[in-house]
């Protein structure tokens, strides 16, 4: 089976964190939450040189997910083209998931007590479209939406 991911070459990325803005666009997210998160690693010296990296916090759709075996309710699932999605409707705001992602990457919406997570802009890549992150806001092209092997 063929799974779809999010690719993001941090060694190219500028921190300009426009991937962030039009995720919150999209999702109309309250301030606050944010299913995507770059932070920046540095400086350091290396060489000589101040070099800075900007790392990506983001739902990595794991093949085998830990916040979904968390879930007690059954609100986030794998699609079968290896989206993990998060049913906010069916979120009863346990946080077990949020303890069991390994990568940090579900928030909570303390407004709506919920958890929420990055769902890869499924509605959009439903549609034929790119997640909003990667849909030219991507100042240095560096998020790409990819197609790769499952398991």
């Amino acid at each position: 089976m063929k799974r779809l991911a999010l690719a993001i070459e941090e060694e190219k990325c500028w921190g300009c964190k426009t991937c962030e803005v039009a995720c919150k666009q999209e999702h109309q997210a309250p301030s606050g939450v944010k299913l995507i998160r770059i932070v920046e690693d540095g400086p350091r010296l290396v060489d000589a040189r101040w070099h800075f990296v900007f790392r990506a916090t983001r739902c990595l759709h794991c093949d085998e997910p830990a916040c979904v075996d968390a879930c007690s309710v059954n609100a986030i699932a794998k699609r079968e083209d290896g989206i993990v999605v998060l049913n906010r409707g069916d979120c009863v705001g346990c946080r077990a998931c949020i303890d069991a992602c390994p990568f940090d990457a579900i928030d909570f919406d303390d407004a709506a007590e919920v958890a929420v997570k990055c769902n890869l802009c499924h509605h959009r890549i439903d549609e034929g479209l790119l997640p909003a992150c990667a849909d030219n806001v991507c100042l240095a092209h560096c998020i790409h939406l990819v197609e790769g092997d499952g398991a």
